[in-house]
């Protein structure tokens, strides 16, 4: 699935912002925007708006695709444009379709939306044997001297198991699961899977043999740009690194530094918030997922050994400009999340009471306050529910993957943002979760949880039926 084509998309973005505020007004009126309890039992008059005014409410297979509900019209064009790029296949140069050219030599795949499908989260592959356009391999020998990931002499700093005509793919990766066993507190049973990485049909010789592989599924980018706009003193005052509270939770911030000297920028975006802007994010996935240079990856990357590779005619230099990122970064800020369905049934509000009694609330925050954030306006001073502190937060060995990325070391990850979650089945057909898809539902994910995260999952098996049930159904109306 891909983003709604833009005729039938266009005409619902003119009608999404009087939707949206009337559905808004309709919902408090009947009371739904009130109370309810909380994760930290705080009471949230307006716990529906995922995204303050910015809210979407739409629960179809388009979900996730709309622009923000406070978007004029007049800067709906920009957004199309946007959606337009994102979804649209790049080609092999040299071709007639000259805006689009450029795709490879090396790549994973042709198009943003084949990792992020209908701007939706992707799944692992269905067999061994398959490779999945949404899960990805990056390399990494360990640590350089600013914290990036060394990349593999060979194959770089990711495995491509794609290629253009006359270019050898680099590889694939098979992905096979052992079931771990375990066992509510109840005596309900459970399962839970965990992943071994294969490499196959490698070029170019093996990995080298100290190189890690870090799965990364591709996750939804609704709703990116609200967490762009929240400030960065307000992350910083969520972290707490040495646990002086002594809750057991320490959350860090991740900063980048790239030679520059200062405290480096502060990441918030990938799986690791080893990304601080949309701007480059973007361009490090057009360069890394579909092998298309930039200002900032003006190189196409073949090492030494791929010959086939450097000779391979290329797009332009560089193969994306602004022209076309910047109309990609600006729909990547205008995607809007979704609101909640049934934030007032009963056994949803007992749920979030739960989901902040267990300390899921401590790192899966129920609000954020988004600051200013220049060119747009849409995006500031909004009260957000993305329930995410935005910080890392080490989640234990059983989801390590020892790949130390800036500051994060190898069993930390940034704290994912929950709102959408429970429309991914609507929207993608299915329900995988966590950085690799191994948990195969909310229940699974939560139960991967070790770390700081510990006495959460605990909380969480310890639950009776009924309760485990409710807080689902509280994580499923996000």
């Amino acid at each position: 699935m891909t983003s709604p084509s833009l005729p039938a998309h266009a005409a619902a973005g003119r009608r999404r912002g009087a939707a949206a505020a009337l559905a808004g007004v309709v919902l408090c009126v009947l009371g739904g925007c009130g109370g309810g309890g909380g994760g930290g039992g705080d009471s949230d008059p307006d716990e529906a708006l995922l995204g303050g005014t910015t809210t979407v409410f739409n629960a179809s297979a388009l979900a996730f695709g709309f622009p923000l509900a406070n978007l004029s019209a007049e800067r709906s064009d920009g957004f199309f444009v946007g959606n337009s790029f994102f979804r649209s296949n790049w080609v092999t140069a040299p071709s007639s379709t000259t805006g689009r050219n450029g795709l490879g030599p090396l790549f994973h795949a042709a198009s943003c939306s084949a990792c992020h499908p209908s701007d939706g989260r992707a799944a692992p592959p269905a067999a061994p044997e398959l490779v999945s356009p949404g899960l990805l391999f990056r390399l990494s020998l360990g640590p350089d001297v600013d914290g990036r990931p060394l990349p593999d002499p060979v194959y770089g700093p990711q495995l491509e198991p794609d290629a253009i005509l006359g270019v050898p793919p680099e590889g694939r990766i098979e992905v096979t699961y052992v079931e771990e066993p375990g066992t509510y507190a109840d005596g309900t049973p459970f399962s839970l899977r965990r992943p071994t990485l294969t490499p196959r049909d490698l070029a170019y010789g093996p990995l080298h043999a100290d190189a890690q592989l870090a799965p990364r599924i591709g996750p939804s980018v609704f709703g990116l740009g609200l967490l762009a706009a929240v400030a960065e003193p307000t992350i910083v005052a969520l972290a707490d690194p040495a646990d002086a509270n002594g809750d057991g939770i320490s959350g860090r911030v991740n900063r980048i530094v790239d030679g520059q000297g200062g405290p480096g920028r502060l990441g918030r975006f990938g799986w690791k918030a080893s990304q601080a802007t949309l701007h480059e994010q973007s361009a490090a996935a057009f360069f890394h997922d579909i092998g298309l240079t930039s200002e900032m990856f003006p190189n196409q990357g073949c090492s030494a050994p791929q010959i086939d590779c450097a000779a391979a005619p290329d797009g332009g230099s560089p193969e994306v400009g602004e022209d076309v990122l910047g109309p990609l970064v600006f729909y990547m800020h205008t995607l809007a999340p979704p609101g909640r369905r049934a934030p007032t049934e009963p056994q949803v509000v007992r749920g979030r009471v739960l989901f902040g009694s267990i300390g899921c609330a401590a790192c899966h925050r129920p609000s954020l306050v988004t600051g200013e954030l220049a060119g747009f306006p849409e995006l500031s001073n909004q009260t957000i529910r993305p329930f995410t502190d935005l910080l890392l937060h080490d989640l234990g060995p059983g989801l390590a993957d020892g790949v130390v990325d800036r500051e994060a070391s190898g069993s930390e990850w940034r704290t994912p943002p929950l709102w959408g979650l429970g429309l991914q089945a609507a929207v993608n057909g299915h329900t995988f979760l966590l950085h690799d898809g191994r948990a195969r539902d909310a229940a699974e994910a939560i139960l991967w949880h070790g770390g700081e995260a510990l006495a959460s999952r605990e909380g969480f098996r310890n639950l009776t039926a009924d309760d485990r049930a409710a807080l689902l159904a509280f994580l499923g109306d996000l």
